[in-house]
């Protein structure tokens, strides 16, 4: 069963910060789970919306006086240079998890390029999450720009590329034609527009095999015996999103699922142990 850590470990410390990265490398997990976006100059950032959103950032001033993009919370991270989005504190404790989340006051949000030099010298693998959605034109420079700043560090042979936008495993199929290609799926998604033309009605593993999918991800709601065998039996891994209750956990460890992605790795570990 492979442990992996959901936007790093955001039950334990805020979300897509090399600083909380880093406490969840000396937790130990087998996966690190991240969203990445693109600035307006072209540079691979972490935050797990398209805009950069409140709850997880908070503003502590404009990159320069005037600046008429000011404030820049809430603003699509397309639209924002990276000095822009350098600016806004990404430590803050989210409320969702303010019972077990110790904040990191001044984490930034990261470029993917910074957390593969945190994760260069560990053993551990990237899921790295391309945030489009069907009303992108297009998902190529995105995910090949994700991609380059992988194999600039050497890490595209531990790396998978995952996406609800089915769009961008057929561009991974292209890049990374031997790496692993996540299918995330949930009840909103369940859409020829989301599945890259592929009609759910057909059963959504076949949909997820012919959209290039090496591994289908479902949101935890969706999981049961029958679609992890369904799964298993084209050859593809299953992958079950988020689970943070122990007791669910067990279940669907039972059910054979082949990795559980959790805000709380430790609880996982715990499960495995126990």
């Amino acid at each position: 069963m492979e442990i992996q850590g959901h936007r790093g470990a955001r039950g334990l410390w805020p979300e897509n910060t090399v600083q909380g990265f880093a406490r969840t490398l000396e937790l130990g997990v087998d996966v690190l789970e991240l969203d990445v976006g693109l600035t307006a100059d072209g540079v691979p950032v972490l935050h797990h919306d398209q805009e950069l959103r409140s709850g997880t950032v908070r503003d502590r001033g404009p990159y320069r006086p005037g600046d008429p993009m000011y404030p820049y919370v809430g603003r699509p991270i397309r639209e924002l240079t990276l000095a822009q989005v350098k600016t806004v504190d990404a430590g803050m404790r989210h409320q969702r998890f303010a019972e077990t989340q110790t904040p990191l006051p001044g984490a930034e949000v990261p470029t993917l390029a910074e957390v593969c030099e945190l994760v260069a010298g560990h053993d551990v693998r990237l899921a790295v999450e391309i945030k489009t959605d069907p009303s992108w034109p297009e998902v190529e420079t995105i995910t090949s720009t994700a991609v380059k700043v992988l194999d600039s560090y050497g890490l595209t042979g531990r790396s998978r590329l995952l996406a609800f936008d089915w769009r961008v495993l057929g561009v991974a199929r292209e890049l990374l034609p031997g790496g692993d290609r996540v299918a995330l799926v949930e009840p909103d998604t369940l859409d020829a527009s989301w599945m890259a033309g592929h009609d759910p009605a057909g059963g959504l593993v076949a949909a997820a095999v012919a959209a290039g999918a090496t591994m289908i991800s479902p949101k935890r709601v969706m999981v049961t015996p029958e679609l992890v065998a369904a799964a298993h039996e084209r050859g593809l891994a299953m992958v079950v999103w988020t689970v943070n209750d122990p007791m669910e956990m067990t279940r669907y460890i039972a059910f054979g699922a082949d990795a559980i992605v959790t805000d709380y790795p430790d609880r996982l570990r715990a499960v495995l142990t126990g």
